[in-house]
């Protein structure tokens, strides 16, 4: 990994600080610091035995060696346990990396933005954002990460708060301030949460505007975790000059304020577990998703939004339930004015919610306590491009839906579904004809559909008969697994025709077990809300390309194997006995595939054996390799692969075999596809 140069930079380890043309290996004590700072977790995450310092580097680049991954899951906090509990959540597994995950790390160095929050003296969170092009954040070390930008020191109140008064600096020691944050890339609609402390930092003086500065801030990283894109609205970033003006920090919000708020389209939000841990992320939604109840001086300003069905981790949520503070930032991405909010939450779920805001299963309402209203005071400007396809319609207050504002109107796109094939007893292959057959979308994209109007039988605050329906929007995305069409079909007589798309979906939920009842004749007609996803593989001439897919994971493919040159790609693909016919169903269709499939058989026990034996065999005679085993990182090693020069890897698995192979290949070009939201 190439990081680029930096004023300073700081690792806090036992052994020892990085200097210039260090290469930093097992041999070297700085790699320590990963195991370290693992220790040190659940003692209120502790940075090292020494205080951080500061050394000047001029390397164009320093290499780094990525640790090695500890299984050890983060425990759901007391917060996130009783919202799982309210809510009829499952605990599951807590998706949170103890370290800063490769994926982390290459997130920073792309985006052009990062959300950073913190607790000011008093312990109220604020939320600010920085940035405006790629690369002024970046990995330092094996769990610190370093941002340097351009930012106002006037009025940002993350920078007060970091540095207390202090700008010019300095270092921090052990258990130093808490920082959330929040990498995004709005263009592709990709995210990254982190968390850690500060180990130090400054802030420069412009010259000729004081307003202005540099700020150089070195955080060491103790949680990351990738989030979906749901509800994030695609943009375009580039950098501007901050030229900030202070216009309010006094309430009732001035209409400045208030006219932002209703035209945004997102917030950062930032909140803590006490002073445990912090938590910055995203809310988003159709522009004026965010609702003022009250703006006065007799009421106060209070303002409320809708939390819409997401990946039920409830990390926000849960330390609501723990700290009901939060701090936002409203960003506008047209002008680079910001409203920076700091106040008290109150989480409203079931009736309560639908009382306040109709038609919203869970919300929050928030009573401001503090607001800086700043014009210019951002270092970039944003393009809208497209709007997410998960976006409900604007949810209006009981006192504004007399005005006939349409909140209950829907898509005028349907899809109706039209063929079914069960494939397996859980899999099964799914037909469907837009209304619109002008639409288009593309081999490796994903389709929006809304079940909503079937299932949704109204709100309660608890639904004993199906508690996974609380929170639900019934708003499903499923790989498109059938090729464009071209022409009036896209895979000889039998394939979809122009404006038909099939999906390959296992039965887990509400929804798909609602589709695998459904009788075709019946004509199930449901809103289509949009196509989305970039998953593309791509395969230039004479490169070689690997696939790496667990069970139904091999759906991202199934649209593009017309695209590829079978001869330069190699498919590894573990899958139980269970599902093997799926395997039969995908070999018999693209029958050039098997030459290029490595396929490891899970699940190979005695019962097992006697009702998929004969399917096995028959799948040996057509696939020359067949394992009866998990997948091991020899099998992905480049003396086991046919060709020592593969180009690009891609996964689609779950997170458990992702993150092996994310190990496994960590010198490799990896790209995958994540549904763990």
């Amino acid at each position: 990994m190439a990081v680029g140069p930096m004023i300073y930079d700081v690792i806090c380890a036992g052994g020892g600080v990085g200097k210039e043309g260090d290469v930093l290996t097992r041999a070297n004590p700085i790699t320590n610091e990963y195991e370290e700072n693992y220790r040190d977790i659940r003692k209120r995450y502790n940075c090292g035995t020494k205080a951080a310092k500061q050394v000047p580097i001029n390397a164009s680049s320093s290499r780094i060696v990525m640790a090695t991954v500890h299984s050890t899951e983060l425990p759901w906090h007391q917060g996130e346990q009783a919202f799982k509990r309210l809510l009829r959540t499952p605990e599951g597994r807590n998706p949170t990396s103890l370290f800063l995950s490769p994926g982390a790390a290459y997130m920073l160095q792309i985006s052009p933005l990062i959300a950073i929050g913190t607790l000011d003296q008093a312990n109220n969170p604020w939320t600010t954002v920085w940035g405006g092009e790629p690369g002024f954040s970046r990995p330092i070390g094996q769990t610190t990460i370093g941002v340097r930008t351009l930012i106002d020191r006037a009025y940002d109140p993350v920078m007060e708060a970091l540095f207390a008064g202090n700008k010019e600096g300095g270092e921090i020691g052990k258990g130093g301030k808490m920082v959330g944050g929040l990498s995004i890339l709005l263009e592709r609609r990709l995210r990254m949460k982190l968390f850690g402390r500060m180990i130090g930092g400054k802030v420069g003086k412009d010259e000729e505007d004081e307003g202005i500065g540099e700020v150089q801030l070195a955080v060491r990283i103790e949680q990351s975790l990738g989030n979906c894109p749901k509800y994030l609205n695609s943009k375009i970033i580039y950098p501007a000059l901050p030229e900030p003006k202070l216009i309010s920090d006094s309430l009732p919000l001035p209409q400045q304020a208030l006219d932002l708020v209703a035209k945004a389209d997102m917030f950062f939000i930032s909140s803590s577990n006490n002073l445990l841990d912090m938590d910055t992320n995203h809310r988003g939604g159709p522009p004026g998703f965010v609702r003022f109840l009250t703006n006065s001086v007799d009421s106060g300003t209070v303002f409320i939004y809708p939390e819409y069905s997401g990946n039920r981790l409830y990390q926000t949520l849960g330390n609501l339930h723990t700290t009901p503070r939060a701090g936002i930032c409203f960003p506008d991405f047209d002008t680079g004015n910001v409203l920076y909010v700091t106040g008290s939450t109150e989480i409203l779920a079931g009736e309560a919610a639908e009382k306040v805001l109709p038609r919203s299963n869970l919300a929050v309402k928030v009573t401001v306590t503090a607001a800086r209203f700043v014009e210019k005071g951002l270092g970039f400007r944003g393009e809208l491009g497209e709007r997410s396809p998960y976006n409900p319609p604007v949810r209006y207050l009981p006192t504004e839906k007399a005005s006939g504002s349409g909140s209950d109107s829907k898509s005028n796109t349907t899809a109706t579904l039209i063929k079914r094939e069960v494939i397996t007893p859980t899999i099964s292959r799914y037909r469907f004809r837009t209304a619109d057959s002008s639409l288009e979308w593309k081999a490796g994209q994903h389709v929006a559909l809304s079940f909503a109007d079937e299932l949704d039988m109204g709100y309660s605050h608890m639904r004993d008969d199906d508690p996974k329906s609380l929170n639900d929007d019934y708003l499903r995305t499923f790989t498109v697994s059938s090729p464009p069409p071209v022409g009036t079909s896209a895979a000889g007589n039998n394939g979809p025709a122009k404006g038909e798309f099939e999906t390959t979906i296992r039965k887990v939920g509400a929804v798909t077990y609602f589709l695998s009842r459904q009788r075709v004749e019946l004509a199930l007609e449901v809103p289509l809300k949009g196509f989305g996803g970039e998953f593309a593989i791509e395969q230039e001439a004479g490169e070689h390309v690997a696939f790496v897919a667990g069970g139904i994971g091999i759906t991202p493919l199934l649209a593009q194997l017309p695209t590829l040159d079978l001869s330069r790609f190699h498919l590894l693909w573990t899958i139980r006995t269970d599902d093997l016919n799926l395997a039969n169903d995908l070999f018999t269709k693209h029958p050039n595939l098997p030459t290029s499939t490595r396929l490891f058989v899970t699940g190979t026990d005695r019962v097992s054996m006697d009702r998929r034996g004969d399917l096995l065999e028959k799948l040996s005679g057509v696939c020359p390799r067949v394992h009866k085993r998990r997948m091991l990182q020899e099998d992905v090693s480049d003396s086991t692969m046919e060709s020592k020069d593969i180009h690009r890897w891609y996964i689609c698995a779950s997170p458990p075999l992702r993150g092996e192979l994310l190990v496994w290949l960590k010198d490799k070009a990896v790209f995958y596809e994540d549904f763990e939201y």
